[in-house]
C-alpha cells in the first residue's frame, strides 16, 4: 500500500470507529427513551387518557426540526425520524389500554 493509501485507511478506521461509538449511543439513547414513554402508556392508561397527544406532537416536532436546524441535521429526516418514533410510541400505549 503506498502511504496515502495506508493513510485513508487509518482515517477510514477513525470515522469507522466514531460511527460505532455513536451508533451505540443512538440505541441506548433510545431504549432509555422507550422506557419512559412505557411509564407514560401505562399511566395514560391507568387514567384512561388518549394514547396520542397531537398537540404536544406538534410541538415536539418543531422542535426537533428546530434542533435538527441547529445540528446541521436534514430537517425533514428529523421530522420522519420522529414521526417514527412518535408512531411507535403510540402503539406501545395502544398495547397498555388493552
Amino acid at each position: 500500500m503506498t502511504d496515502d493509501t495506508t493513510r485513508a485507511a487509518e482515517i477510514l478506521k477513525d470515522h469507522r470507529a466514531s460511527i460505532d461509538r455513536l451508533d451505540a449511543i443512538l440505541v441506548y439513547t433510545l431504549g432509555e427513551r422507550f422506557k419512559h414513554t412505557q411509564a407514560v402508556g401505562r399511566l395514560k392508561a391507568e387514567h384512561a387518557l388518549p394514547p396520542s397527544d397531537p398537540t404536544r406532537e406538534a410541538t415536539q416536532i418543531a422542535r426537533l426540526t428546530h434542533l435538527a436546524d441547529q445540528a446541521d441535521l436534514d430537517p425533514e429526516f428529523a421530522k420522519k425520524f420522529l414521526n417514527f418514533i412518535i408512531q411507535e410510541v403510540i402503539h406501545h400505549h395502544e398495547q397498555h389500554k388493552s
